[in-house]
Order: C-alpha cells, then sequence, then structure tokens
C-alpha cells in the first residue's frame, strides 16, 4: 500500500500565505544544486569570485538558464508538493529555466532599481514597460517565486517584502476587470496604498525558496553586505487561468487570498 506524500506545507504555512502573501520553503533544493548553479552565474558575470576588483556594478542582471542544476532546483518534489498547495494540482506549469537573475554585488552605488512593485503579467508586446499589465485574475502568472542560490542576511540585499500588500493590489484590481492596469497606473500613486504594511526580508539560506503571491508588493534594496546574492525571480506560469468564479468552490489558496481581499472592507 502506497503512502500519501507528506505535504510542503502545513495549514497554519497556508494560511500565512493567505494572510501575508508568502510562505518560505527552507530545503527547496539542496546547498549543493545551488553551488553547482553560482558556478554557471559566476561565469555568466564575467567577475572573478576571488577579485572583488572585478565587482564593478551593483548589480548585474541575467537572464534563462536551463542547464541542470537550475532545472533541479525548479523540480524539486518538495517544491512541487507546495505549488499543488498553493495553486492547486494540475493547474500550473513545471519550470523548465529560471530567470531573471539579478545578480547583487556589496556597492556604496545606489543601484537604480529599487522602487516598490509588482510583477506584471501580460501585456509584454509593448516596448514601454510601464504599460504592461496586471488584472484581478493575475493572467499570465500563478506565484512570484525568489530562488535564494546563496545564503542571504540582512545585509546582503534581500528582497523586501510588504507584509499583506497583496491584498491592497487585489482590491485597486477588482474594478478594473479583465483589462486590468499597467504598472504607471499602478505606480501613480507610489503604491502607497501598500506604505502602511510591515516589511518582511527575503532571508535564508541557499537552497530557501519564497512563494509569492502575485499581487505582493516588493522592492530591491542596496547591497550592504561581504558577498555577493545570487536570486531568480521566475513567474510560476498557470496552466489554468485563475478562476474567482468556481461552480466547484474549490478555490486555490492564490484565489481565496484575492477573494478574501475584495470581499473585505479592510484588514
Amino acid at each position: 500500500m502506497s503512502l500519501e506524500p507528506t505535504l510542503a506545507l502545513s495549514a497554519a504555512e497556508i494560511a500565512s500565505f493567505i494572510r501575508d502573501g508568502f510562505v518560505r520553503l527552507e530545503h527547496a533544493f539542496s546547498r549543493e544544486t545551488a553551488e553547482q548553479a553560482r558556478t554557471i552565474l559566476w561565469r555568466a558575470t564575467g567577475c572573478d569570485p576571488d577579485d572583488r576588483s572585478t565587482w564593478t556594478r551593483p548589480v548585474i542582471r541575467l537572464d534563462q538558464f536551463g542547464q541542470a542544476p537550475f532545472r533541479e532546483a525548479a523540480n524539486t518534489p518538495v517544491l512541487h508538493r507546495a505549488l499543488d498547495q498553493l495553486v492547486g494540482p494540475g493547474r500550473w506549469l513545471p519550470q523548465a529555466m529560471l530567470g531573471t537573475f539579478p545578480i547583487r554585488f556589496p556597492s556604496a552605488e545606489a543601484p537604480g532599481d529599487d522602487g516598490w512593485h509588482v510583477d506584471m503579467s501580460f501585456g509584454y508586446d509593448t516596448p514601454d514597460f510601464m504599460e504592461w499589465r496586471v488584472n484581478v485574475n493575475s493572467r499570465g502568472r500563478a506565484l512570484l517565486m525568489l530562488f535564494l542560490f546563496s545564503d542571504v542576511e540582512q545585509n546582503d540585499a534581500p528582497t523586501r517584502i510588504r507584509i499583506g500588500s497583496h491584498c491592497d493590489i487585489a482590491r485597486q484590481l477588482a474594478p478594473a476587470g479583465d483589462a486590468g492596469l499597467t504598472l504607471r497606473e499602478l505606480a501613480a500613486g507610489g503604491f502607497a496604498a501598500s506604505a502602511h504594511r510591515p516589511e518582511a526580508l527575503a532571508v535564508g539560506k541557499a537552497g530557501t525558496v519564497y512563494l509569492c503571491h502575485p499581487f505582493i508588493v516588493h522592492a530591491a534594496q542596496p547591497h550592504r553586505g561581504k558577498n555577493p546574492r545570487f536570486l531568480a525571480q521566475p513567474p510560476l506560469l498557470p496552466r489554468e487561468p485563475i478562476s474567482l468564479e468556481r461552480q466547484s468552490g474549490e478555490y486555490s489558496p492564490v484565489e481565496r487570498a484575492i477573494l478574501q481581499a475584495i470581499e473585505s472592507s479592510g484588514d
């Protein structure tokens, strides 16, 4: 008789995801896999890990890596179980590649990309990224994921997350319907609707993955530590659209978070 696989996330963690907009999955992939991936990434940066004089920029952006370490990191059994729990079995697409990688280096220079935002999910055919869009059904994106390929401590430029901010965005998007809003429209108020939210930092050991609601408001920050930060921030692509009108009533935690935010007058 086969046993049911162990759930990756507890009921308390699912509730936390719905309330706060993210959950941290430790040991999502191995430190050995992370080390193998970093070797590839170091080579792609053109920098020497043993020569700090080559670390001349605060951030180097790399895109789309599909070598074995990256495929392994994105497709571990525990991570897949967590995705099933948050998005729904069969409702998401496995990752063949990982990207984008904003590699952040210790620097006194401002990175220039540390403003608060949410990641857009469609309308990419428009060259002006401020015109990219997101709608209340999160068309084109089931989750934002943060893969830590290096140990990230408080001074190592961890991603800043506004706890519960996905609720504010859901309420802003609801009246806009299927067309949604552009990044320019959402940013017009400087994401002020979530400015009161407490912040969390995406810190952890290499092999940690933060699974974030697609509406979470987040931001980069300058690197004030000693060791470069290696992180991937791919979207989880939906196999089927997120739905806020399921006849079965079997809503995923991603969907439940949106519905609860819309139905609530405040939290």
